[in-house]
């Protein structure tokens, strides 16, 4: 008897080691847990087990590799939906930042499928996606540059810039379609939708001159037929004219709220930002899926060869001064109108960097808007894919690449915004309506949640601070006090150091073989949109008139 109940104590012992000593890949412990959606925020730990949240608790747990969080909070990974840092060396400072999912929204790719395949396993952060309308402008308007393959932004902002201007004529952003044309990007986007994009990618201020009113609406229905939500980088982005950028906001809209279609207004920065948040908050309240974005800078970034630089439009339009506002980072310096002249004639894709005074008045206040989430507009750093390697010094571009979540950690600190708010603002609002558009990878991201993705940043909520600035050799310093960052499970970041690990996860909707284009005509549309007509001597007969045909 005495052996039998030994033996039936030891078995309990042991289930009892099974149910509580079970062994993660990865714990998390000590650390303020916070998490947007259900407003936890405790001091707990954390158990990741095959990529997912295996459990969050008080009680004592242990794993394979473990991470001592204490004094610093254990948050949901940051969601970036406008990322251009699509090399080695931007990306990694984009890691440091505490990025998990970097997704180019505004500028896309063409030829989707291609583009997803070339990040297979080769990836730190998770990748997404959308169908650019920029691109597929440029195959229709611009064959002379020969496009094959698979392209995205540092192509697109780069050696396609002066492929496409080789005849003299970007076609791409100042050729107005005509039917055909128009049907031949309409199925180009379709194609892309098939292959999983995200959504209609438009820089639509790029091509002002040339993508009218009526393709613009032909795109968003299109992308509304999917399913997919539009992203647009505003016909008057940039100007500093009230209210011009909000008219262009307010194209996008309209359209959206006709074809009850999802919309995410790009870097809502400009005079009239704040009219544009009400009209989103408005559409909100009616169940419409919009919101908006903005990094946590006074100045821009771009290609030097962009449209809206010529002193027609920068000058007389827009207000600007080459010597106050363009600086090059290449150079060090302000630039002439003459510079500026001479380098956007050789080298078009060449990013400068533009300064907007009114965006310091601002920036805090958009630390405090729901639902305008943070987004960097993270510039790629020209040094190719395999530049994994290199020194923090060789960045040449926008210190928003690598400093934009700290900075907003930074300045919410200084001014009183709650933490949690700017983790919504970072991670859960980005999840949620990227979510709500039908993208299931991102309902289970942007959270601390048992059963949620293990898309994790740890972070010091006292010493988090950019270190990257404008100036030359200074624009690629990683951030500091984000010491661990947790990519499906794995670390990219450990302490402090990033890792070449390629955890990343595509963030796509399924292939497809369906087709939602239908080739526009004028017959088709009064087809659908007026009533038919009679005859003549239909119209008197049904007037009672007599019938002298016989």
């Amino acid at each position: 008897m005495a052996t039998w109940k030994i033996w039936i104590g030891a078995v309990i012992l042991l289930c009892a080691a099974c149910v509580y000593g079970e062994e993660y890949d990865l714990v998390i412990l000590g650390g303020r847990v916070m998490d947007p959606e259900t407003m936890l925020d405790a001091k707990l730990n954390v158990g990741v087990k095959d990529g997912i949240i295996a459990t969050i608790t008080p009680d004592s747990i242990t794993g394979t590799e473990t991470i001592d969080a204490s004094g610093h909070v254990v948050a949901p990974g940051f969601i970036d939906t406008h990322f251009h840092a699509l090399d080695g060396l931007s990306m990694k400072m984009a890691a440091r930042d505490g990025v998990t999912t970097g997704m180019d929204l505004e500028i896309g790719a063409i030829n989707i499928n291609d583009w997803y395949a070339a990040k297979k396993n080769k990836w730190p952060v998770n990748y997404g996606v959308g169908i650019s309308q920029e691109g597929v402008r440029m195959l229709v308007h611009d064959p002379e540059a020969k496009i094959q393959g698979w392209q995205d932004a540092p192509t697109i902002l780069g050696p396609l810039q002066k492929a496409t201007t080789a005849d003299g004529v970007a076609g791409w952003a100042s050729k107005v379609s005509n039917r055909e044309e128009m049907n031949q990007i309409l199925q180009l986007l379709d194609e892309g939708f098939a292959q999983g994009a995200i959504n209609l990618a438009s820089t639509t201020a790029y091509m002002r001159e040339g993508l009218t009113a009526q393709e613009m609406y032909e795109s968003q229905k299109l992308a509304a037929d999917w399913g997919r939500f539009t992203a647009s980088h505003t016909r008057y982005h940039g100007s500093s004219s009230d209210p011009e950028a909000e008219q262009g906001a307010n194209e996008l809209i309209a359209n959206a709220f006709v074809l009850d279609a999802g919309l995410l207004i790009l870097h809502n920065n400009d005079y009239g930002w704040a009219q544009i948040e009400e009209k989103l908050q408005a559409g909100r309240a009616k169940g419409l899926n919009w919101w908006s974005e903005y990094y946590p800078y006074d100045a821009a970034s771009t290609a030097i060869g962009s449209g809206f630089f010529q002193p027609e439009v920068f000058v007389d339009r827009m207000g600007g001064d080459y010597e106050r506002d363009m600086y090059d980072p290449t150079q060090d310096k302000f630039l002439t109108k003459e510079e500026y002249e001479k380098i956007a004639k050789s080298d078009p894709g060449r990013l400068v960097v533009i300064f907007s005074p009114a965006r310091k008045k601002w920036l805090p206040q958009w630390l405090r808007i729901p639902h305008m989430t943070v987004a960097s507009d993270a510039i790629f750093s020209g040094k190719g894919v395999d530049s994994w390697d290199l020194d923090w010094s060789e960045y040449q571009g926008h210190p928003r690449t690598g400093g934009t979540r700290a900075k907003v950690i930074r300045l919410g600190r200084e001014q009183g915004v709650p933490l949690m708010f700017s983790l919504a603002q970072m991670s859960y609002w980005p999840a949620y309506h990227l979510g709500k558009a039908g993208l299931e990878s991102m309902k289970v991201r942007g959270r601390m949640q048992e059963g949620m993705v293990a898309d994790i940043v740890v972070f010091d909520p006292l010493k988090t601070r950019e270190t990257s600035t404008y100036k030359a050799g200074e624009q690629g310093n990683p951030s500091t006090g984000i010491p661990y960052v947790i990519v499906n499970g794995q670390q990219v970041v450990k302490d402090n150091k990033f890792l070449k690990v390629w955890a990343g996860q595509p963030i796509r909707y399924p292939s497809s073989n369906d087709s939602k284009f239908e080739p526009i005509s004028e017959e088709e549309w009064l087809d659908r949109h007026a009533i038919r007509t009679h005859s003549v001597h239909e119209n008197l007969r049904s007037l009672g008139e007599p019938d002298d045909t016989h």
